[in-house]
This record gives C-alpha cells, sequence and structure tokens, in this order.
C-alpha cells in the first residue's frame, strides 16, 4: 500500500519528470561504470620524493608486519596504536621547542584533543574484540602479589577485599616519561585517565601506566606497537643542510597521518569481507569507525595552521615542495590517500545488494523504490532487524561521503591559509583543480538521496500539508 501512494504522490509532486527520467538514476544504480572522477597520482617521483621524505617504505614495515598471526584486528589496531605513539613523540617535540614565538599552549591543546580522538577510534576498534581472543594480552592476576623480576614497571595494589592485582606499565612507551616530565605531566595525566575511561567497555586496557580500576589484562603494548623501532624513524630523509624546526613537525604531521590511512584502508578490507557476508549490524559498525577517520584526518592536516609561517615557507623552498600543474594539491601525492577516497566512493556499488534489488538496466527507479520501502518504518518492521541494520548502513554510507568531501574542502582552505591563495588554487577553470572536483561531486548515493526527498513528501501529503509550508505558516 506504501509502495502505491509512493508511486501515485511521485506522478502528483513532480509531473514534469518520468519515473524513468534520467534525473532519478543514480551512480550507484550503475555499478558496472566507473566513477566519474576519480583521483590517480600524476606526478610519480613528487610521490617517490614523498615517501622517501617520511621514511615511508620502513615506516610501511613497521604498520604490516604480521606479528601475530591468529590475531585478525592486528591489521587494524596496531598502525592506529602506533599512530597514537607518534603523538606521544609529537608532544614532546612540541613542548620541546625552543623557539620564543612558537605558540605551545595552542599545540598543547590541540595535540591533547587530537590523542583524545586517536584514543575514541581505537577503543571503537577494540570493542567487538572477544574476552579471551587472541589479542596479546598479560594477565594482571596475581595471587601472592609477587613482582616479577623482568619488568622493573610492575606495581602491585589491591582494593579491599579482592585479590591482588600486578599493574604493568609499557616499558618504551613515550607516555609514561611524559607524565614524570614536569612540562607535559597535565596532558600526560588526561590522556591516561582517557585511556581508563575510553577502554571501560574493551576486554583489554593498553597498559601504558592507566589506572586500570577494573584489573583488565593489559595489551602486550610494547610487542605490538614496537616503539623503539618506531621511534627510530623520528628523522625525516631531508638534506643535512635543511636546519629547520618545522621539519620536524611537518615529517611528523605526516607519519600520523599515513598510520592512519594504512589502519583505515584495512578497515575497508573488512568492511567488504563483512558486507559480503551480509553482516550488516558489524558492517555498519565499521562504517561508523571509517567516518571517524576521515574527521580525524582533517584534525591531523588542520595542526599545519600551527606551524610559523615564515619557518615553514622557508622550509618549503629548502624541501622544493612546489605544486606542479596536474596535481597542485600536495595531498595528492599520498598514494594512501588516493585509495582510501577511491574506496570510499566505491561504497556505492554495494547500494543495490545491500537493498537487495538489481539495477534496472531500463533506468527505472528499482533501487529508488526499495530505498524509500526500507527507510519507511512501517514497511521496515516486517522484516525486523534485518531491515534496521541495513538503515544503519546506508546512513553510515552517507556519512563517510559527508565526512571525506569535507576533508578535501578543508584542505583546500588549508592550503589557502598555510602557503597562499596563489599555490592554492592555480587555475580553477581547468580540470587538474583536483580539490575543487572532490567536494564538488554531485551526490554518491542519488537514490538515497531522492528516496528520502519523496518520503518527506509522502509524509507532508499524510499530513494534509503543502510541501512548501513552514512551521510559521501553519
Amino acid at each position: 500500500m506504501v509502495d502505491l501512494d509512493w508511486k501515485s504522490l511521485r506522478k502528483m509532486a513532480t509531473p514534469e519528470v518520468s519515473a524513468r527520467s534520467p534525473k532519478l538514476q543514480s551512480s550507484d544504480d550503475k555499478s558496472h561504470l566507473p566513477t566519474p572522477f576519480s583521483p590517480r597520482v600524476q606526478d610519480v617521483s613528487a610521490t617517490a620524493a614523498y615517501e622517501h621524505y617520511l621514511r615511508l617504505p620502513d615506516l610501511t614495515k613497521l604498520l604490516s608486519a604480521k606479528a601475530f598471526p591468529a590475531w585478525e584486528k592486528e591489521s587494524i589496531i596496531k598502525p592506529a596504536l602506533q599512530a597514537l605513539e607518534i603523538t606521544f613523540r609529537f608532544i614532546s617535540l612540541s613542548l620541546s621547542d625552543p623557539r620564543p614565538y612558537s605558540n605551545q599552549s595552542e599545540w598543547k591543546r590541540k595535540l591533547e584533543f587530537l590523542a583524545m580522538h586517536q584514543l575514541e577510534l581505537i577503543a571503537s576498534i577494540c570493542e567487538d574484540e572477544k574476552a579471551g581472543g587472541s589479542a596479546p594480552i598479560a594477565k594482571l592476576g596475581s595471587p601472592s602479589g609477587v613482582l616479577t623480576r623482568d619488568w622493573s614497571s610492575q606495581e602491585v595494589w589491591q582494593v579491599s577485599g579482592a585479590s591482588p592485582v600486578v599493574s604493568r606499565t609499557s616499558e618504551a612507551s613515550l607516555l609514561p616519561r611524559l607524565a614524570s616530565w614536569e612540562k607535559s605531566e597535565d596532558i600526560a595525566s588526561k590522556i591516561l585517565l582517557n585511556i581508563e575511561c575510553q577502554m571501560h567497555r574493551c576486554p583489554f586496557t593498553l597498559g601504558l601506566g592507566e589506572p586500570n580500576l577494573a584489573g583488565k589484562p593489559n595489551l602486550e603494548y610494547d610487542l605490538v606497537v614496537r616503539p623503539s623501532d618506531l621511534h627510530s624513524l623520528k628523522k625525516p630523509s631531508s638534506p643535512s643542510s635543511v636546519r629547520n624546526i618545522e621539519n620536524d613537525t611537518l615529517f611528523t604531521i605526516h607519519q600520523i597521518l599515513e598510520s592512519w590511512l594504512f589502519a583505515a584502508r584495512e578497515l575497508l578490507k573488512r568492511i567488504g569481507v563483512r558486507l559480503d557476508g551480509k553482516e550488516w549490524e558489524r558492517a555498519a559498525s565499521d562504517c561508523w569507525i571509517l567516518d571517524g577517520i576521515w574527521k580525524l584526518l582533517s584534525e591531523v592536516e588542520q595542526l599545519h595552521v600551527l606551524m610559523d609561517p615564515n619557518d615553514f615557507l622557508r622550509l618549503k623552498s629548502q624541501l622544493a615542495i612546489q605544486a606542479r600543474p596536474g596535481s597542485e594539491a600536495l595531498c595528492f601525492r599520498s598514494a594512501a590517500l588516493l585509495d582510501l577516497t577511491r574506496s570510499s566512493k566505491d561504497l556505492k556499488r554495494r547500494v543495490p545488494w545491500i537493498l537487495g534489488v538489481e539495477v534496472d538496466p531500463k533506468g527505472g527507479p528499482r533501487v529508488q523504490d526499495a530505498a524509500m520501502l526500507l527507510f519507511h518504518s512501517q514497511s521496515r518492521a516486517p522484516r525486523g532487524k534485518d531491515a534496521v541494520a541495513r538503515l544503519h548502513l546506508l546512513q553510515a554510507f552517507q556519512a563517510i561521503e559527508g565526512a571525506m568531501k569535507s576533508f578535501f574542502f578543508a584542505y583546500r582552505h588549508l592550503m589557502v591559509t598555510v602557503m597562499g591563495s596563489l599555490e592554492a588554487s592555480g587555475n580553477v577553470a581547468e580540470p587538474s583543480d583536483t580539490l575543487a572536483h572532490m567536494f564538488l561531486e554531485p551526490p554518491y548515493f542519488p537514490s538515497l538521496d531522492s528516496a528520502k526527498t519523496f518520503l518527506g513528501e509522502f509524509w507532508w501529503r499524510q499530513r494534509g500539508a503543502s510541501p512548501r509550508s513552514t512551521l510559521f505558516d501553519l
């Protein structure tokens, strides 16, 4: 009945538009067609220079190393934790800056917020880890409360009426050292308390010195993250003649960025597996995490704004960073970012599969009608939890689109702020303005958009009001 109402509504609401109008044809309905715009590496030499500068081959080896084959989530959790560890190094770097004009107070606030956001995402990834699963953890229960000789950073504490617990702290991470340094004691204590809060729903905690009031098992942080190996890559591969403090800042920002890009790409692989298995709710959960990662990437890039303009522009000339025709956006020198962008856009090809329909070869609104039925609560009810899970998944898809376009929109403004409008804009009339293409593209899910439009129209007419009237007109 609802379907019939919608069909008649389409005719009444848009008499000038045919039900088979190509305007209702969505790009997500044509899974066999290529995407309208797909950014690709334009300058191979510039990409190679970018990777060499960041020591990306060595970093990638650490990110991709499989030390625990039985741990399925290692490829996602480990690079996220490594990005967090690099953030601890960034805090130390910013607070050690000897320049009197460095905005240390704002750096401290921004890096604290960045660490908190990363912990939120890490906890979200860890939440569905099964208790007693394959994650490498160290059990802390000790019936006699005896310390072992191997770990000098262990301590014993006991809550009244409970068994003694041996709490162990990472030996190699920088966070415990930041907690003992006067300049960083406040930010480190906040991070430690945030770890305690964020990991509350997880079967283990990180073992970085957080209170661990629940006495949870500790992740073998030093074995997983390998902080010593990670911090051995703390200096960029730049000429020795480049003596500029912002060189370390730029390098560290992009190492954090690349670590999260690696985690995001691995997460997308898991999303694909869960979609193939019709695990809609778990896939939706992963998609919301991916949405959060895109927002985090924007926050990481925004750290460039705090760099001193004179020192950064001098560094830019020293490193010969110059926008070139066809690839004026420096972010497109990251092959990982381009791959993540393409894979995120390709989620739209899954929409017909999720809705359980095939694309109409004649261009009919089959996908749109299926979406309207799913969105309508009365039509969704008979199909129960499965329909609700698919609805959540489609909502997450559209959230990813918004977060991704926001990233490129913000990046374009960032380039103007940091390097000036001429460097950032180039010739916007040329097709090489890839950033403008990214955030000005039509919606990736037009069938979902039009389904919501008609559903909104349906409810207006059910109420007996004109679709154009407002609350103040009634």
